[in-house]
């Protein structure tokens, strides 16, 4: 089998078995494939598209490049969600709590941010001493134990997904479905869940920015997923405004916690109970929607999820204190409001750019090797529909550094746009894949 010859196929639109794709990202994972001319083939790809088939053929060959999960020693279904990414996205601290307090097994590697937000590990952190770092055989025990368990992401976890990643990056071959799909499902396969819950944003802080685009990657991994035989559901919700109103990490646990009291912003809780919604279906603890949502909202009623955050953050060597009292969490040094010089109607927030306020502040990682900041960030106070008058206060910020504040304070100008009419309110949670 040579290389030269798939390259030609899949120029020439031909389909690709799977043991020919297999061998392809076998060599090339072992670097006996040459950079050159996998680019090449990523172009050919790019402009020619892959077959269902190819797909799912791919991504299980990206998946099975290195170390594949085995969550057999864990009883029961487990469950993992995913979301493509977005601004102020806290999900994985509500749901997870939710779902484990009705005795589901979330079993979750998680990676850190990298861009104008932190990652969920980054979040979690923000507890003082919790560690995601733990042996297999403590993750195992963790979710066998108190249902719920999240670690880093092995170095050899898909392994051909890294390199394919970094090589589509400089050769403009990133914007592919059948590639972005399966990159994104080669990880979630490997780590070994039986039931895969997708979020797949859309809007100005999402990566899809058209809602077009996001149903049909959301479709696209679905697909993936059931091919793989995992059970796959994936929600396409919205991200033109910031998840909740807080944006960096420990102000986003805080805003967590406020959701498990029953006191957080309702469409993150909405959000959650979707999610939820389908984990717990899929784990067959529920049988349908109705009852599926009456018993993740009982979870908050009777703060039964409140209390398993506490265990799991107690359980991964963080102080459970903080869950009760977010005084103990990092506080910034300085706080300062803005406040607005416009009146009128919130039309539009720029999502991404409240991002990178936030990274402004050292709130997330311009580069690998950036250090965060996890009390810094802000917190909005006005939302898409909202009524303005000048000197409202929109947002508050939280800084330890006076030159970043000042060049975050100057980067938040702009965000927001305003009507003089009443702006109706998009819908927020698009569609549903399954």
């Amino acid at each position: 089998m040579r290389m030269y010859d798939l390259i030609m196929k899949k120029r020439n639109s031909e389909e690709l078995s799977k043991e020919e794709i297999e061998y392809m990202i076998q060599e090339y994972t072992k670097g006996l494939i040459p950079d050159y001319q996998m680019a090449a083939f990523l172009m050919a790809v790019y402009f020619n598209k892959m077959t269902d088939k190819e797909t799912v053929d791919l991504t299980m060959a990206m998946a099975n490049s290195g170390d594949i999960l085995d969550l057999s020693a864990i009883n029961g279904i487990k469950v993992d969600k995913h979301s493509t990414g977005g601004v102020g996205d806290k999900t994985s601290l509500v749901v997870g709590p939710m779902v484990a307090a009705l005795g589901v097994p979330v079993a979750k590697m998680s990676g850190r941010g990298l861009g104008h937000t932190g990652g969920t590990i980054d979040k979690l952190e923000s507890f003082p001493g919790f560690s995601t770092s733990m042996s297999e055989e403590q993750f195992f025990k963790n979710v066998n134990s108190i249902k719920i368990a999240i670690t880093g992401q092995t170095g050899n976890l898909a392994p051909a997904d890294k390199k394919l990643y970094a090589l589509r990056d400089v050769t403009a071959t990133v914007d592919n479905l059948s590639l972005i799909a399966s990159s994104i499902m080669s990880k979630k396969i490997a780590a070994g869940a039986d039931v895969i819950v997708l979020d797949v944003k859309t809007g100005s802080g999402a990566f899809m920015k058209k809602e077009e685009d996001a149903f049909a990657l959301a479709k696209e991994m679905v697909k993936i997923g059931d091919g793989a035989g995992r059970k796959t559901v994936a929600i396409v919700s919205d991200m033109d405004q910031p998840l909740g109103y807080a944006v960096g990490n420990a102000l986003e646990v805080i805003e967590a916690i406020d959701t498990l009291n029953g006191k957080g912003p309702s469409e993150l809780l909405e959000l959650c109970v979707i999610l939820g919604t389908y984990m717990l279906i899929g784990a067959e603890i529920a049988t349908n929607e109705a009852q599926a949502r009456k018993m993740l909202l009982e979870t908050i009623e009777n703060k039964t999820a409140l209390n398993k955050l506490a265990e799991f953050v107690e359980a991964q060597g963080g102080d459970k204190a903080a869950v009760f009292n977010t005084d103990l969490l990092l506080r910034a040094s300085i706080i300062e409001e803005i406040t607005s010089s416009e009146e009128g109607y919130v039309e539009h927030i720029e999502s991404e750019e409240i991002g990178i306020v936030s990274m402004l502040l050292g709130g997330g990682r311009e580069t690998k090797e950036s250090k965060i900041d996890l009390a810094v960030g802000l917190v909005l106070h006005k939302k898409v529909g909202d009524k303005v008058n000048i000197g409202d206060s929109i947002a508050t910020i939280y800084a330890n550094d006076a030159v970043k504040l000042a060049t975050a304070k100057k980067r938040f100008n702009g965000t927001y746009t305003f009507s003089q009419k009443p702006i109706e309110k998009k819908l927020f949670i698009k569609g549903i894949i399954k």
